[in-house]
């Protein structure tokens, strides 16, 4: 698997404008443009679906979506992987368990790390497991001491932030600008789950819904 291609966004990409997508209305003043829009995420999903499926050949999965954030990410690639194991005769069979991350308060990462819900991750023994969500070294380690047979991390989003340590994710959709972004069950503050698209968070939005 080493070696796909990663879409990546330059520091300057302005997005695109409001005015060519539907969002919600009531969030009109609260973003500043339509960043990566649903289409190109949905096919960008399928893309890495592709991927999986030619890594992880015939054993059966085990997914771990990290929540909430990563929800979405994690139904649409299992779809995907879903359908193009219908359009093939290879059918790779896929298990979903939910974790739950709490580490963003505003728009600031914290430190401590919360693992909330399934605690008990002995079920991974033994499995192949494809990881979403915003995954980080603490999750990894958690997992990696109930022995899983394999782990692969997919991640929707890879930010660029300075020294940038060699990735964990094995299977990344866009690699992006250190930019606050929100939508796709992405949030500010519980905020901006129910877009479509991916926006990038406009200063009147951070200062509504700030905490």
């Amino acid at each position: 698997g080493v070696g796909w291609e990663r879409e990546t966004i330059k520091d300057d990409w302005p997005g695109y404008s409001l005015d060519l997508f539907t969002y919600p209305e009531h969030y009109h003043d609260d973003i500043e443009s339509v960043y990566i829009p649903h289409g190109v995420i949905m096919n960008r999903t399928e893309r890495l679906a592709h991927y999986i499926m030619n890594d992880f050949q015939d054993d059966n999965i085990m997914v771990l979506c990290v929540l909430k954030g990563g929800y979405k990410f994690c139904a649409d690639l299992v779809e995907f992987i879903k359908i193009l194991g219908r359009n093939s005769n290879k059918y790779l069979e896929t298990r979903v368990e939910f974790i739950r991350l709490k580490s963003y308060l505003n728009d600031q990462s914290t430190e401590d790390l919360h693992i909330i819900g399934c605690q008990d991750l002995s079920f991974l023994r033994g499995k192949a497991i494809v990881d979403t969500g915003k995954t980080m070294k603490a999750l990894l380690k958690h997992v990696e001491t109930f022995e899983p047979k394999m782990v692969k991390v997919a991640g929707l989003l890879v930010k660029r932030v300075p020294n940038m340590a060699e990735s964990l994710t094995d299977y990344v959709g866009f690699e992006i600008p250190n930019r606050f972004v929100v939508g796709y069950a992405l949030d500010y503050n519980e905020y901006f789950r129910d877009l479509n698209h991916i926006c990038v968070i406009s200063r009147t939005g951070k200062m509504k819904y700030k905490i």
